[in-house]
């Protein structure tokens, strides 16, 4: 679903490296959507003093030091939904219903906020559009 590329920025032959990287991806005939929306990191950037990439859709991270680690899941997380087609949703449910189950059957269950006072919960799930409307129409409330 989602090609990203980590290469060294501190390697002296780093801007052939790329090249030849994209040559290889681009000689397997991979689908043209997958090689445009590669995410592109650099990475030890803590080994360069103010380091900003050069390059458009790029992200710069230290994985020694965790800098950038987190916009670069937040873009893995977008461009994987994107490409799969689905969503990050909190949904409501009534805890004595068969919601929850059939959420964990068939989405994935990321947390579950339960509220004991009224018997619900709020259960954060990765869905897809064809599960979420299944979803609504046996759960409609």
């Amino acid at each position: 679903d989602l090609i990203v590329h980590v290469r060294d920025i501190t390697h002296p032959e780093t801007t052939l490296q790329k090249a030849t990287v994209l040559s290889v991806l681009k000689n397997l005939n991979l689908p043209s959507r997958l090689l445009d929306s590669i995410v592109e990191v650099h990475n030890k950037v803590d080994l360069i003093e103010r380091y900003k990439p050069t390059e458009e859709n790029t992200l710069a991270i230290s994985a020694l030091h965790g800098h950038g680690l987190e916009e670069l899941k937040q873009e893995i997380e977008k461009k994987i939904l994107t490409a799969t087609g689905k969503k990050i949703l909190t949904i409501s449910i009534n805890l004595e219903g068969p919601q929850l189950s059939w959420l964990y059957k068939e989405a994935t269950v990321q947390e579950v906020e339960v509220m004991p006072e009224d018997g619900t919960a709020r259960v954060k799930v990765i869905i897809s559009s064809s599960a979420l409307g299944k979803y609504k129409n046996l759960f409609p409330n």
